[in-house]
C-alpha cells in the first residue's frame, strides 16, 4: 500500500489520530500497571480475548479512518504487535486476579512486546509525517528535494549488482497552453489527475518525484535478474494520461498528452549524469513531435 495513495488532508487527520490513540495506549498501560502494583480488580475487558479491539488504541486502529492503511506493511506490524502486547497482559491480569505470583518470563514477554509495539508505532509515524511534509501539496509527487538520496541509494544496490533501476522523466505536453487557455486553476487539475494516474498505476516501490513544473520523474527499481521491458511500462503510462478525461469544469473535459525520456541507472556514473542523460532523452521525445517515449542514447 503506497502512503501516495493518500490525500494530504486524509494523512493530516490520520496523524492526529494516531498521537490521540497513542496518548490514550500510555494511559492504558499506567492504568495496567497500577491495576497489578496495587492488586486491583481489573478491567474485565482487559481480560477478554478480543480485548485488542476493545481499548481505545485498538478502536481507532479497526476503526473507519484507517480503512486506507489496512495493506500498508507498517500498519499491519503495528496490530500484530499491539494483540501480542494484550495476550501477555491477559495472561498477566488473569494471574493477578486468581491471587497468584506473576511469572517473571511472562511479564519479560510483556514487556519485550510492549517495547516492539512502541517501536513500529514510532516508524509508523515517522513514515507518515515524511509522506506528509515530502511529498508536492498539490500532485501528491514527492518533492524534488527526495530525488538525489533516493537515487544514490539505488545506485549502491545497482551497483551491488541487487537490482536494476530505471529513470524515467515525463513533461505534460504544451502546458503553458492549458493554463493560457483555461486558466490555472484547470492547469492545476491536470497536474493533479496525471500524476495520480502515474502513482495508480506504478509499484508501491516505484516512486514519482516533482522534478519541477510540469516535468516529473520516476525511480522504478527491478531485481537484477528481471529484463522488465520498461519501455512498455513507460509507454503504457503515456498512452493512460493521454486517454484521460480530465474535468476542469467549464471547458471541459480536456485531453492532455506527456512526453517521456528514459535511461538505466548506470553502476559507472554519478546519479547526476543519470538525470542529465533521461533529460536529454525527455528533450529527443519533444523535439520527435511529444507524446512519445525516447531512450537515452549516447548520440543524444
Amino acid at each position: 500500500m503506497a502512503l501516495d495513495e493518500i490525500t494530504r488532508d486524509e494523512l493530516q487527520s490520520v496523524i492526529a489520530h494516531l498521537k490521540e490513540a497513542v496518548y490514550n495506549h500510555q494511559q492504558w498501560h499506567e492504568a495496567l500497571v497500577r491495576t497489578i502494583a496495587c492488586k486491583l480488580p481489573s478491567n474485565k475487558s482487559d481480560a477478554d480475548t478480543a480485548a485488542h479491539t476493545k481499548c481505545l488504541f485498538g478502536q481507532w486502529y479497526y476503526g473507519y479512518e484507517t480503512t486506507k492503511l489496512r495493506k500498508h506493511p507498517g500498519f499491519i506490524a503495528v496490530g500484530d504487535e499491539h494483540q501480542r502486547m494484550h495476550h501477555f497482559a491477559r495472561q498477566l491480569l488473569v494471574a493477578a486476579d486468581d491471587g497468584k505470583p506473576l511469572d517473571v518470563i511472562d511479564f519479560d514477554k510483556f514487556g519485550n512486546a510492549l517495547t516492539r509495539l512502541r517501536l513500529e508505532i514510532s516508524a509508523l509515524e515517522k513514515e507518515l509525517e515524511d509522506s506528509l511534509y515530502n511529498h508536492d501539496s498539490l500532485t501528491g509527487a514527492i518533492t524534488r528535494y527526495g530525488i538525489l538520496p533516493t537515487l544514490r541509494e539505488q545506485h549502491e544496490l545497482v551497483k551491488r549488482h541487487v537490482q536494476l533501476c530505471y529513470i524515467a522523466m515525463m513533461d505534460l505536453d504544451n502546458f503553458k497552453a492549458v493554463n493560457d487557455l483555461h486558466g490555472h486553476p484547470a492547469g492545476d487539475r491536470v497536474l493533479t489527475e496525471s500524476v495520480q494516474y502515474l502513482i495508480k498505476h506504478l509499484r508501491p516501490y516505484d516512486k514519482v518525484f516533482r522534478y519541477g513544473g510540469e516535468e516529473f520523474l520516476l525511480s522504478m527499481p527491478y531485481p537484477a535478474d528481471l529484463t522488465p521491458g520498461c519501455d512498455r511500462k513507460v509507454n503504457d503510462l503515456r498512452e493512460g494520461i493521454a486517454s484521460l478525461n480530465i474535468d476542469i469544469g467549464e471547458g471541459g473535459p480536456i485531453h492532455v498528452s506527456a512526453s517521456f525520456g528514459l535511461t538505466d541507472l548506470d553502476p559507472d556514473t554519478p546519479v547526476e549524469t543519470t538525470i542529465d542523460r533521461v533529460d536529454k532523452a525527455l528533450y529527443a521525445a519533444k523535439a520527435a513531435g511529444r507524446n512519445c517515449v525516447r531512450i537515452w542514447n549516447p548520440s543524444m
